[in-house]
C-alpha cells in the first residue's frame, strides 16, 4: 500500500470539531484503542533511514506493518497478519534488511494509542481519513521512558489527492495546530537518540562543485535503497531503476575526478559495477521477454510454426527463475551491505579535491566537457568500422560513453544553464539510437540458440530465424539514423 500523509501537532486539551461537518464532507466518527510494539536494531538504523517495523493489534488494520520513505509525505506500507509469533516475520525482515544492514532487531518501544478517526467522503467516495491520536509511550530495553501527546494525522484514500490535503491543513491551522516536527510517532519518542536532519553533504560549502556532486551521489544512494524491497517484491521496473542508480553513482565518481579523489573512490566505482552485473540478467530476460512477445504477436499467423509462445514462456519463466535468484542472493551478500557501508562513508567523510571548493558553475562543465570528448572519441572510432562484432562492440562503447556524457549533465544541472536542456533533448536521440541497436545486439544470438533448441527437439526454428531477421533490420535502421543525430548533437558544443 501508498501511505500518503501528514501529521500536526494539537495541544494535549480541547476537542477537534467535526472535520465531515466543518469541511464539507461526508464522514462517520469510530473510535478504537491500537497497542503497537515497535522493532529496530540497537543503534536505530531502520529509524534514521524512515524505516518503521512495528507489530500492531487492534483497529481495522491489525498485523505487521513495515513503512519505507517513498518520496514527500508518502510511504509504501507492507502488511503481514500478526501470527501467533513474537517476532517479525522473516519476508519484512528482509525487505528492511538494506537499511538494519543484516544486524538483529529487537522491541525498541510500545505505544498504546486511543484513536478519534473519521473517514471523509466527497460524493460517496472516500478521499480521506482523519485521525486525532492520544499517545501514551514507552520505549523499551535497559532503561525505560515513557511520555504522552497529542498529535492529528490526515492520510489520503484511494480517491483523494493532494488538494484534499492542502484543504484540511489550511482548516487546522485556523484551529492553531501546525505540521509536526516528526514524520512519525516512534521518531518523537527516540529523538533524543537520533542525530540531526539536516544531513550536510560532507564538509562542502553550498554552491560549491563539492557539495553539488556530494548531492547528486547521495540521492543516487537514497535511489538504490528505496528500491531495494521492490527488487526482492518482483515489482515492474524495479530492477532497472536499481541499476540506473547504481550507473549514475559510478558515472559521478568516475566523471568528475577532478571533485572527489578517484583513487578512493575506485573501491566503490568497482564494487557499483559488479552490483550493475549481478543485475543485468534479470533486466536483460525482462526486455527480451517483453520485446520477442510484442514481435511474435505481429507476425502472421502463417509464419508462427511450431508452438513458438509456449517455448518463448518456458524459455524465459526459466530464464528469469535463474536470473532474480541471482539478484536476490547478490542482495543478501555481505559484499552488498559492504557496499552500501562504503557509500554511507563516502557522503560523511568525502576525499574533496582542491577543486571541489570551486563554484559548480566554473567547474562541473568541465566534467561535462570531458564527458562529452569521450563519446566523441568513441564516434569517431566507428568511421573505419564495416560491420561486425567489432563495430557492434564499438558502437556499445559509444552507448556507454553516451550514458555517462547525460549523467555528467545531471551533475552539472543549473550550472550549464539553458544548454542542459538543449544537450540532453539531443542526447537522449543518440542514446535512444545506441541502446536500442544494443538491445538487437543482444537478442539476435539468444534467438538464434532458442531456433536451435526448437529443432533439435523436433520442432520448427522457422519462427525464431524470422524474429531474428527482423531484429537484424532493426539494426541497420537504427545505424543509418545515427550519424544524423550525431551531427544535431555536434552543434552543441
Amino acid at each position: 500500500m501508498r501511505e500518503i500523509e501528514r501529521k500536526y501537532e494539537a495541544p494535549d486539551a480541547g476537542e477537534l470539531p467535526d472535520p465531515a461537518e466543518s469541511l464539507g464532507f461526508a464522514g462517520e466518527l469510530a473510535e478504537q484503542r491500537l497497542t503497537a510494539v515497535y522493532f529496530d536494531t540497537e543503534d536505530l538504523r531502520l529509524l534514521r533511514a524512515g524505516v518503521t517495523l512495528r507489530r500492531r493489534e487492534g483497529g481495522s488494520d491489525a498485523g505487521w506493518h513495515l513503512k519505507i520513505p517513498a518520496g514527500k509525505d508518502t510511504r509504501e506500507e507492507l502488511r503481514l497478519p500478526l501470527g501467533r509469533a513474537r517476532r517479525p516475520p522473516a519476508k519484512l525482515l528482509s525487505l528492511a534488511r538494506v537499511h538494519s544492514r543484516g544486524a538483529e532487531v529487537a522491541p525498541v518501544a510500545e505505544l498504546v494509542t486511543h484513536r478519534k478517526r473519521w473517514r471523509l467522503a466527497d460524493a460517496d467516495r472516500e478521499v480521506a481519513e482523519l485521525v486525532d491520536d492520544q499517545v501514551v509511550a514507552r520505549t523499551m530495553g535497559e532503561q525505560t521512558t515513557t511520555q504522552s501527546w497529542r498529535e492529528v494525522e490526515v492520510e489520503l484514500a484511494e480517491h483523494g489527492d493532494v488538494d484534499v490535503l492542502d484543504r484540511v491543513e489550511a482548516w487546522l491551522r485556523t484551529l492553531g495546530l501546525d505540521r509536526s516536527a516528526s514524520s512519525s510517532k516512534l521518531g518523537r519518542l527516540l529523538a533524543d537518540r537520533l542525530p540531526g536532519t539536516d544531513r550536510p553533504a560532507g564538509r562542502a560549502k553550498p554552491g560549491s562543485a563539492g557539495h553539488g556532486v556530494l548531492g547528486y551521489l547521495r540521492t543516487q544512494a537514497d535511489q538504490l535503497r528505496r528500491h531495494d524491497p521492490l527488487v526482492r517484491q518482483d515489482a515492474p521496473d524495479a530492477v532497472h531503476q536499481m541499476r540506473v542508480a547504481a550507473r549514475r553513482m559510478r558515472s559521478a565518481l568516475r566523471g568528475f575526478g577532478r571533485v572527489l579523489d578517484p583513487e578512493r573512490t575506485r573501491p566503490i566505482s568497482d564494487e557499483l559495477r559488479w552490483m550493475a552485473g549481478e543485475l543485468a540478467d534479470a533486466r536483460d530476460s525482462e526486455v527480451m521477454a517483453e520485446r520477442f512477445g510484442e514481435l511474435l504477436d505481429g507476425l502472421p499467423d502463417e509464419l508462427k510454426l511450431g508452438p513458438v509462445k509456449a517455448q518463448l514462456e518456458r524459455e524465459f519463466g526459466s530464464r528469469q527463475a535463474d536470473a532474480r535468484t541471482r539478484a536476490i542472493a547478490a542482495l543478501d551478500s555481505r559484499r552488498y551491505l559492504d557496499l552500501h557501508h562504503a557509500i554511507d562513508e563516502l557522503l560523511a567523510d568525502p576525499p574533496l579535491t582542491g577543486k571541489a571548493r570551486r563554484p559548480a558553475a566554473k567547474e562541473l562543465p568541465e566534467g561535462v566537457d570531458k564527458a562529452f570528448r569521450r563519446l566523441k572519441s568513441r564516434m569517431d572510432q566507428l568511421v573505419d568500422l564495416g560491420p561486425g562484432l567489432e563495430r557492434d562492440e564499438a558502437l556499445h562503447e559509444a552507448r556507454k560513453a553516451a550514458k555517462r556524457l547525460r549523467y555528467a549533465t545531471e551533475v552539472a544541472g543549473s550550472s550549464l544553464g539553458g544548454r542542459a536542456d538543449r544537450l540532453r533533448q539531443r542526447l537522449k536521440e543518440v542514446q535512444e539510437l545506441l541502446g536500442d541497436h544494443q538491445d538487437t545486439v543482444v537478442a539476435r544470438p539468444v534467438l538464434r540458440e532458442l531456433a536451435v533448441k526448437a529443432q533439435v527437439s523436433g520442432g520448427n526454428g522457422f519462427a525464431f530465424g524470422v524474429l531474428y531477421g527482423a531484429e537484424a533490420a532493426r539494426a541497420e535502421r537504427l545505424e543509418a539514423r545515427l550519424p544524423a543525430a550525431w551531427r544535431r548533437l555536434r552543434k552543441l558544443r
